[in-house]
């Protein structure tokens, strides 16, 4: 696992969620908001919740899970549930990717 992917429980079992440079490029384009400005707005709690969802479903394709499984698990475990429940998994990402995760080597 790099040193910007997060390994959490999400829904029915535990998932590796990685943003890569790929998966940046089009959060940014999707969310219509840069990286760094989307970080400040989610860690202050001043987000849409299509921003959640799309950090969710888009670190899941950057953890090698299937494009259409991670949109599936969105719609299953993000769109109908409590915000409370799915913040705090969006906020994990961003803040293995921001800050790096101290516990795991780059293995390039």
């Amino acid at each position: 696992m790099s040193r910007t992917a997060t390994k959490l429980f999400f829904g029915d079992a535990d998932y590796v969620f990685d943003l890569k440079a790929a998966q940046i490029a089009e959060l940014e384009q999707k969310t219509g908001v840069g990286i760094g400005l989307l970080c400040h707005r989610i860690f202050a709690r001043q987000f849409a919740l299509n921003e959640l969802s799309e950090v969710i479903r888009l670190a899941l394709i950057g953890g090698n899970t299937p494009p259409a499984r991670a949109a599936q698990l969105v719609a299953t475990y993000v769109a109908d549930r409590p915000i409370a429940e799915t913040y705090p998994i969006a906020e994990a990402i961003l803040e293995a990717r921001y800050f790096g995760n101290p516990h795991e080597e780059d293995q390039a």
